[in-house]
């Protein structure tokens, strides 16, 4: 008798109230970066009915205007029609915004007896990456293909200029997969889209079938028992902050890897690269793609584990799930010789002070080979390939 197993991952519209925060708190990054590359940055955002909050510490040289840059956000999302309870003119905006403690100061930037300054960990923590060959962008199939969908109900509303859609919106796949791990098919898709109240149901649905799920998912995964789950509910006409409240690090499975692979629990919008829960994720996802693309394994979990003014990791760890071509422990000494692990030359690596956050705020921070990202590079493989073939 088959056994299987069943892996849901879902996604969410960059109009998802937590999402929405996500991009203020990360466009708020980007604009100190933009001016002072070596700024400490920490924001919080929350969002509620009519109101947006703004909190945390900040180190800096550059000046930013957090109203002008909250609200281009909102406004860019598509929250502009008034009287619906949250719009870029008319809501609130509230700031309480300090400077970084020095204590934290004193970790993230030390002297050596030399006078050298290294950076440290912003943080304790512990941070994941992880890559299977499922997919080109080694991503999970199922996280990868509830972004493709969320992307594409934004596509559809901006570009197609659906405007009987509006931004809010959730996703969810679930694959079946057989006693080997493989992707079968579909067992189930929901599709959840903040519309108009002057369209009704029938035509709703028939019109994310045809505009959203069929360009997105390859038929390939369908089978005449797959369930397509189109607003469950049948309405939903109040969403955004209008309905629901929001805030930055809400959606750290959309952020990383659907329900496969672990997370540390620390999310990443808002934050500095010398905050070691961001550069330390990221850099686990470069290292884990790298073993894949080299063919060292077909699955890849890379952990790392800090200690907060430690310029270097307690540990770092490789689980292959049983499908590396070599022994785990020998795929640890390499990637100990090809990368290095210190907070700064994370940053350096990986090109993490200049402003590119925004980006990383919806639709997930990995497998989007499209944005430039340097954590999604795989310049390493040759090297890793050489050093388990001697």
């Amino acid at each position: 008798m088959e056994q299987y197993q069943y892996i849901t991952s879902e996604s969410v519209t960059e109009g998802h109230p937590d999402k929405l925060c996500d991009q203020v708190a990360d466009a708020i990054l980007d604009e100190y970066l933009k001016s002072d590359p070596q700024s400490h940055v920490a924001i919080e955002v929350m969002v509620s009915s009519g109101m947006l909050v703004i909190a945390g510490e900040i180190r800096s040289r550059a000046k930013a205007d957090f109203d002008k840059i909250a609200r281009g956000v909102i406004r860019d999302i598509g929250y502009v029609e008034h009287n619906r309870g949250f719009d870029a003119d008319t809501c609130r905006i509230i700031a309480n915004v300090h400077e970084q403690s020095p204590d934290i100061s004193r970790g993230v930037v030390k002297e050596t007896a030399g006078g050298k300054k290294i950076g440290g960990a912003g943080d304790q923590g512990i941070m994941y990456g992880y890559a299977d060959g499922e997919t080109p962008g080694m991503m999970p199939l199922p996280i990868q293909t509830a972004h493709r969908l969320a992307m594409q109900i934004t596509c559809v509303r901006k570009v197609g200029h659906a405007d009987f859609l509006y931004p809010d919106g959730k996703t969810q796949v679930t694959f079946c997969y057989d006693e080997k791990g493989n992707p079968r098919y579909i067992r189930s898709i929901v599709v959840s889209a903040q519309h108009s109240q002057r369209i009704s149901y029938d035509l709703l649905s028939s019109f994310i079938k045809k505009t959203v799920i069929d360009p997105v998912v390859d038929r390939k995964w369908l089978r005449d028992e797959t369930k397509i789950h189109i607003n469950p509910t049948g309405r939903f006409v109040i969403g955004g902050p209008a309905a629901d409240t929001g805030l930055t690090g809400r959606k750290i499975m959309v952020d990383s890897y659907g329900t496969v692979g672990r997370h540390g629990g620390g999310a990443f919008s808002g934050k500095d690269p010398t905050k070691i829960d961001r550069s330390g994720a990221y850099m686990a996802r470069y290292v884990a793609k790298n073993i894949v693309g080299a063919k060292l394994a077909s699955k890849c979990e890379v952990s790392l584990a800090y200690v907060i003014g430690s310029s270097e990791p307690e540990a770092v760890e490789i689980n292959t799930f049983g499908t590396g071509t070599i022994p785990d422990t020998e795929i640890r000494q390499y990637v100990n010789d090809v990368f290095s692990f210190s907070v700064e030359d994370i940053i350096e690596t990986l090109q993490l002070r200049k402003p590119q956050y925004l980006k990383t705020a919806a639709y997930g921070h990995f497998g989007r080979e499209d944005q430039g990202f340097a954590w999604e590079k795989t310049d390493k493989v040759w090297l890793l390939k050489q050093l388990a073939s001697q």
